[in-house]
């Protein structure tokens, strides 16, 4: 083992949906961004900690989607990913190989790589959802004309493919330094924080477009029993209408059973102990635009 510890902190950017959190859980090896199918996932600033058998630490920011931000939770979710790209020592910069070409919100971030002269490792993500390669080729070129990158990695974090040359890409920008998290260390997010998110992932799988975005999770509870190896974690389900909430709940309770027990699992895969998971809904109209309970949402 090198005995020089070097570390790199590195920012995750890019427009929403293009698999962003997904990257971020293969590079680290364990679920800590939930990841959904439906764009702006992400809310806040997730850091992942991987510390490599070569004593080398990537501390890692996995920001929300960069969109045009329509409520005052949008602009908090775009400030959060300004805030991200000032003071990293690099960007990776995720973009979908399918694509035809990169969107106005794409070349509104490269125009800030620019301004901030940036170190960028561009991943092309979904690599796996294009048949044609001379596509890919097509893709690679004309994206690499328009900002001076440090690499150009073709991937799928979906089958982990080229991941490792990835990985080998940014360990390649650690600089000699001490490492700032133990080595052991996954996350700085506190335990409710994942436990919410984990919870928020499940009601954007199982339930209709609109209605996951304007929910939030708040922790009532979360404690380990003293005489048994059981948690106990009580969770509010917050929603912005009477009507999402009776959608929440679903018939006889169906569709917040089915929530809770997906949620649950999770939970118990992750702190590796098991959960006793009690959830209820509660309704706070129009929180997205409120900046108290944004704040207690823990999403500023």
């Amino acid at each position: 083992m090198n005995n020089t510890s070097k570390t790199a902190f590195i920012a995750i950017v890019g427009k929403a949906n293009v698999g962003k959190s997904s990257i971020l859980n293969r590079l680290i090896g364990s679920k800590i961004a939930i990841v959904s199918s439906k764009p702006q996932t992400t809310r806040t600033r997730i850091m992942g900690v991987l510390t490599t058998d070569d004593n080398i630490q990537l501390v890692f920011t996995d920001t929300p989607g960069f969109h045009r931000p329509k409520n005052k939770l949008g602009e908090k979710m775009v400030q959060a990913v300004s805030d991200s790209i000032s003071g990293v020592d690099c960007c990776l910069f995720v973009a979908d190989a399918s694509d035809e070409k990169l969107n106005a919100a794409e070349l509104e971030l490269i125009k800030k790589f620019k301004k901030e002269k940036m170190t960028v490792v561009l991943a092309l993500n979904k690599i796996d959802m294009i048949k044609d390669k001379t596509q890919l080729m097509k893709k690679i070129a004309e994206t690499a004309k328009l900002y001076d990158f440090k690499a150009v990695v073709p991937v799928s974090a979906a089958n982990n493919e080229k991941m490792d040359e990835l990985l080998d890409e940014l360990k390649a920008l650690a600089t000699e330094s001490i490492h700032f998290f133990p080595d052991d260390t996954l996350t700085d997010q506190p335990e409710r924080v994942l436990v919410s998110e984990i919870i928020r992932e499940k009601m954007l799988r199982l339930l209709e477009k609109e209605i996951p975005h304007g929910t939030a999770v708040g922790i009532e509870k979360m404690k380990e029993r003293s005489d048994a190896d059981i948690m106990d974690i009580e969770a509010t389900i917050y929603c912005e209408k009477e009507s999402h909430k009776g959608i929440i709940i679903g018939k006889g309770g169906a569709m917040l059973k089915k929530i809770s027990t997906l949620a649950r699992r999770d939970i118990e895969n992750f702190f590796d102990i098991k959960v006793n998971l009690k959830c209820w809904v509660k309704v706070k109209e129009d929180w997205r635009n409120r900046e108290g309970l944004i704040h207690n949402f823990g999403l500023d």
